[in-house]
């Protein structure tokens, strides 16, 4: 069960969404959070003191959705991992002043080792680290996978859920994720007017005095808009989901268009 209620920064109860626009799925969330990150706490079951939880700070690759991790014999969770396989990796981002307004996801199942040559984990690993190349043939090396069982999505205050593990390895990152901090910055620095004007036409908050956009996705965008009665958010659509960050431009513009159309009727 998913949970986006109570708010990004709105007095409770305020919601300026109107119907129910295309959002990412906490799945397609989770993908593309992970997908921005290499790093994370891996936690295993200690053997000394046993049974403790033991996080370890480590790199990581994802391989058709499940977490690839290049580890040595000598490291602690290691020794952990081969008595006692369960394990969970925390990954999470780190852009916003408030740590609790800043999404992760924990990702939890059985963290094997794989037998050489490991293809396919050893691909996707030096993909995403390529300085590893000088210690991957190290015989003290294994590349362990995450055999993922379940995942908890947190994309900060109000919005979590558990996530299936298929769900997950379908989902896709989102294509204008590398993009969208300088989106939201341009827009909220050069057309501030545009976004009262995208509240005041496709919202319930008619009123609107203010806007900021503080996401934007391959479906829609999402906004924190004062108005007289208080401050809330707002979700717009697209008409279709974007497949590349340049488009969001043109998007915009022509939502702004229609925009100052309908408003000045």
């Amino acid at each position: 069960m998913s949970n986006d209620s109570h708010g990004r920064g709105g007095a409770p109860g305020l919601v300026f969404t109107q119907g129910e626009p295309a959002a990412p799925t906490h799945a397609e969330r989770a993908r593309t959070l992970i997908a921005q990150h290499k790093v994370g706490a891996l936690s295993s079951l200690a053997l000394e003191p046993a049974g403790y939880p033991y996080a370890s700070f480590i790199t990581f690759a994802l391989e058709a959705g499940e977490p690839v991790f290049l580890i040595s014999r000598m490291a602690e969770h290691t020794r952990n991992l081969l008595a006692d396989s369960r394990g969970s990796l925390l990954v999470h981002d780190s852009d916003k002043q408030d740590p609790l307004a800043n999404g992760r996801v924990t990702l939890l199942g059985k963290v094997e080792k794989v037998e050489r040559p490991a293809e396919l984990e050893r691909a996707a690993y030096l993909a995403a680290h390529p300085t590893a190349e000088y210690y991957v043939e190290f015989t003290d090396f294994d590349f362990f996978r995450m055999q993922l069982e379940a995942l908890r999505y947190i994309g900060g205050y109000g919005r979590m859920s558990w996530v299936d593990a298929p769900a997950f390895r379908a989902a896709q990152p989102d294509p204008l994720a590398a993009a969208s901090s300088g989106i939201l910055s341009h827009m909220n620095q050069d057309h501030a007017d545009a976004l009262v004007k995208y509240a005041r036409a496709f919202t319930s908050a008619q009123d609107a005095t203010a806007a900021v956009m503080t996401a934007i996705d391959r479906y829609g965008f999402e906004m924190t808009v004062h108005t007289p009665r208080g401050i809330g958010p707002a979700r717009l659509a697209f008409d279709e989901p974007l497949t590349r960050s340049e488009q969001a431009r043109t998007v915009l513009v022509a939502l702004l268009r229609s925009a100052e159309a309908r408003l000045s009727t």
